[in-house]
Parts: C-alpha cells; sequence; structure tokens
C-alpha cells in the first residue's frame, strides 16, 4: 500500500489552481451572455415586475434603446446598476 503525503504548500497549490479555474468559468459565463436584453429577459434577470422595470427606466436608473416597439437594455448597464446598488 502505497501511502502519499499532502504538504500545506500542496494545498495552496491546489487552491490557486482551483480558484483560477473558477475565475476562468466565471469570465466565459459573462462572455456568454447576451449584450443586449429585452425587457422579459430583464425581468426574468432582475427577478422584478414590469412596474419595477418601467420605474427603473422613468427615474434613469437603468437606459434603455427602443427599436421599434421593443426596448432593448444593456447587459453591462445592468451590471453596472447592481454594482451600485
Amino acid at each position: 500500500m502505497e501511502v502519499d503525503l499532502i504538504t500545506k504548500e500542496d494545498l495552496k497549490e491546489f487552491k490557486t489552481e482551483l480558484l483560477e479555474d473558477i475565475k476562468n468559468l466565471f469570465n466565459l459565463n459573462i462572455s456568454q451572455q447576451k449584450l443586449w436584453l429585452r425587457s422579459s429577459e430583464v425581468k426574468s434577470l432582475l427577478k422584478i415586475s414590469s412596474g419595477t422595470l418601467q420605474n427603473l427606466r422613468i427615474n434613469g436608473t437603468l437606459s434603455y434603446t427602443r427599436v421599434g416597439g421593443t426596448l432593448y437594455y444593456n447587459y453591462k448597464d445592468i451590471e453596472e446598476m447592481l454594482k451600485k446598488k
């Protein structure tokens, strides 16, 4: 029976590698996120009602762009709004 010893240095190296892998996965998910979201997608993402989304538009908390009859929201604007709150 073979015995392997794990040192503190081994654990530190494992931790560093694990954190790097998690960070890479997080960045991958962000890069796959759509740049522009429709109102229904924003409501689902933020778990808010139509009225709350309208209030965010009216008071200027969340900027939007209207294309035809559809409102679009920039994903980066949503992230910034969440960071400020």
